[in-house]
């Protein structure tokens, strides 16, 4: 079962790369109870389990994107985190943050503006191409497309 080029798989690793560091700067103040995070979830309607929850998931992400033999899981948890988040943003937090307008004006000083719909943007088209990369890794996905193509 041949896997993806050398190049392709470099490609892959970086788009991982970006993907953890974007998850880091994000799972670390969810977690640490910074009061940007807090106020986003009380916005959402989802304070502290939610983020606690988001948060814990990101550092999963991080993990199974950084270990070879899990990285399709960590695509795969990855692509539906980064839907989560483009749905809040697309229903209640705004594609640009306005802080005023979620009525936290110092708390999310931070976040305003489009750079956190940006970065799940991002992390999203990378993990879809990530698994289109390593898509041969996907359990029974992967090995029956592979095992089709021997037979045929």
């Amino acid at each position: 079962m041949p896997g993806p080029s050398k190049g392709a798989t470099i490609f892959s690793w970086v788009l991982q790369i970006i993907a953890v560091a974007i998850f880091a700067m994000a799972a670390i103040p969810k977690l640490t109870g910074d009061e940007g995070s807090k106020a986003l979830f009380e916005v959402l309607g989802a304070e502290p389990a939610g983020r606690y929850g988001v948060g814990v998931m990101e550092i999963v992400a991080i993990a199974l994107l950084l270990i070879p033999r899990t990285v399709v899981f960590g695509s795969m948890l990855s692509i539906l985190l980064m839907i989560g988040a483009i749905g809040a943003h697309a229903t209640k937090l705004g594609f640009s943050i306005d802080p005023v307008a979620l009525g936290h004006p110092e708390a999310l000083k931070a976040a305003e503006g489009p750079a956190m719909f940006a970065m799940a943007l991002a992390v999203l088209i990378a993990n879809i191409i990530v698994l289109m990369i390593r898509r041969r890794q996907i359990p029974l996905l992967g090995s029956a497309k592979t095992h089709a193509t021997e037979t045929a």
